[in-house]
């Protein structure tokens, strides 16, 4: 007698069959539907977690606005600072660092738009994360038709995704506030590193370590007593040192720095 007429010969032997493949299938289904679950909660927290920027300073921002030297414009893609009168035709694109407000850079990068006449856009990465970011740089540029020289940079997280733009054709220069390159630049590329002493995370050391990827060139400045949030409006950042200077002092040293660098090679370029 084959198996398949034992199994009918047995009574209730088919039925327990039935009901064992139920229960695989239902613990089955069920753990799918848990996991997508799961992979749905996962989602929408990292999600809510994007969102959770560090605030620019009202003030510090709002000083900008009041300033008659610059004008401030809010658009889909950026912030856009410019001067009021005789714009140069260069510009700087300017990447926030992870979950920072773009706002929060005003007061940093308005002093070097009001000393050179040089436009700057910074942009509002995609979940507030620069590595999420994958617009290409015409994305930016095109705010700003009037600028023939651009410049990229980036703070932090922003400074690194603003070393993969730097291979684009019509970057004359990178600039990196408190940020490294994750890979070689061409070291014929003008490139301006702005760091502080006392920064936590993108720390001196880090700085030095990273210091082969970029060309020999290179302009090193390094402010002292600033720390990593001292590169932008938005308050104490965890991890991170304790300035020893004003923000206002650490603005100024950016400014100087970046407008010299700015005016020098801009010139080069022209």
């Amino acid at each position: 007698m084959t198996t398949e007429h034992l199994d009918d010969a047995v009574p209730g032997t088919t039925d327990r069959k039935t009901r064992t493949r139920s229960r695989t299938r239902a613990r089955i289904a069920f753990a799918g539907w848990t996991a997508l679950t799961a992979l749905a909660l996962g989602i929408v927290a990292f999600l809510i977690w994007t969102q959770l920027v560090m605030p620019a300073d009202r003030a510090a921002a709002q000083a900008v606005f009041d300033n008659p030297a610059v004008t401030v414009t809010d658009t889909a893609v950026s912030v856009v600072i410019t001067p009021a009168e005789k714009p140069s035709t260069a510009g700087l694109i300017f990447i926030p660092g992870a979950k920072v407000d773009p706002y929060a850079y005003l007061a940093t990068l308005s002093g070097t738009v009001e000393a050179t006449g040089m436009t700057v856009v910074i942009t509002k990465p995609v979940l507030n994360l620069a590595f999420f970011d994958q617009r290409p740089l015409g994305t930016f540029t095109d705010t700003a038709p009037g600028v023939t020289a651009w410049f990229v940079g980036g703070h932090s997280l922003g400074g690194v995704r603003a070393c993969m733009y730097a291979a684009d054709a019509q970057v004359a220069g990178l600039v990196l506030f408190g940020s490294y390159c994750a890979a070689a630049v061409d070291d014929e590329l003008p490139v301006l590193s702005i760091s502080g002493s006392e920064d936590g995370l993108s720390t001196p050391a880090k700085i030095e370590e990273t210091a082969d990827l970029l060309p020999a060139g290179t302009t090193f400045v390094e402010i002292e007593g600033a720390n990593h949030a001292s590169f932008g409006a938005y308050g104490a950042q965890p991890g991170d040192g304790e300035a020893t200077i004003s923000p206002a002092e650490s603005e100024q040293a950016i400014t100087e720095a970046l407008s010299t660098f700015a005016a020098l090679r801009f010139m080069q370029s022209e």
